[in-house]
């Protein structure tokens, strides 16, 4: 999958970069709507761009509320604030989400890359009890499958549609909006902020 990449890219890049210092510029809050209609928000790691496109990669489990929710309404919200910089993102999109059963060779490999970057103590949580449930059982100390993700690993690929973004420095800050329209291009219009 090659498509051109869009124009926040490069800002949200820049952002990125100036915030590398900060372990928690890569913590973003994630938006759903939960099964019964009321709003869910939860932090994730950004896990990258994948490649040649302008989907943002994160890890889940497929136990966990957000995959039904996902199910049942494929929209959600990305809010990520860069304290060095001062910017906001808010990130409107689809979110698909790449399981053990999914039988598209490239997403089986995006799948197999990412958990292979995991840390040991990233993946044990895979193994781990199904998130949510009463804490009853022992939780492992090792996993003992080897180099193969666990079943309950995937993928969130975010494929945004809309951009907000504010910087908070400067007097009037700036903001500017990206549009995704129906032909696959972006339209970029500064607004206040």
């Amino acid at each position: 999958m090659k498509e051109s990449l869009a124009p926040w890219r490069s800002v949200l890049a820049r952002a990125l970069h100036h915030n590398r210092s900060l372990p928690h510029s890569r913590y973003i809050q994630l938006a759903t709507i939960r099964c019964d209609g009321k709003p869910s928000n939860r932090t994730l790691v950004f896990r990258g761009f994948r490649e040649q496109s302008n989907q943002l990669q994160f890890v889940s489990d497929t136990r966990s509320s957000k995959i039904p929710q996902i199910q049942a309404n494929p929209w959600g919200e990305i809010c990520w604030y860069f304290t060095q910089t001062r910017e906001q993102f808010r990130i409107l999109g689809k979110i698909n989400f790449i399981d053990g059963l999914n039988e598209n060779m490239e997403l089986w490999k995006i799948r197999q890359e990412l958990w292979q970057k995991l840390s040991d103590s990233a993946r044990l949580q895979f193994a781990w009890p199904g998130p949510g449930m009463e804490r009853s059982e022992t939780f492992p100390v090792t996993i003992t499958e080897g180099e193969s993700p666990l079943a309950n690993f995937c993928i969130l690929l975010f494929e945004p549609t809309e951009i907000d973004h504010l910087e908070l420095r400067g007097n009037p800050q700036n903001r500017c909006r990206y549009f995704l329209d129906d032909n696959g291009g972006w339209t970029t219009t500064a607004i206040n902020p």
